[in-house]
């Protein structure tokens, strides 16, 4: 599988850097790997979920996991001396985000297409 580096203007390679799949299926890249930025050593691998989950089943965690581990390790800094304004504001985003996606998959649970490929 060809990959790609993850491009975005607010990411900093300084530490880690994130590669993913050049052609991904579904609209969205599903296989994402961390690398270590001075040895190019895999450092995780993210698999999402790829395809409706009623057409493929349950194949890979979806972006409500991610956001809510990052979610817990934001509280987990707030209830520290790590605590500050700007975890307070990413953990409020966080949040929010949540709550859109949770949003949309009530509308789609609504409509009858929660779980398949139809718009």
């Amino acid at each position: 599988m060809e990959t790609v580096k993850l491009e975005n203007e607010l990411l900093t390679e300084k530490y880690t850097y994130i590669m993913h799949e050049a052609e991904p299926e579904y609209n969205a890249p599903h296989h994402f790997t961390v690398h270590n930025a001075k040895t190019g050593e895999v450092l995780n691998e993210i698999h999402f979920q790829c395809g409706p989950i009623k057409e493929k089943g349950v194949n890979g965690v979806n972006n409500e996991d991610l956001l809510n581990m990052v979610a817990a390790r934001l509280r987990g800094f707030q209830a520290s001396e790590f605590c500050c304004r700007e975890n307070a504001m990413a953990l409020t985003k966080i949040e929010e985000a949540l709550m859109w996606l949770r949003k949309r998959t009530i509308a789609r649970v609504r409509r009858g297409v929660e779980g398949t490929h139809t718009v």
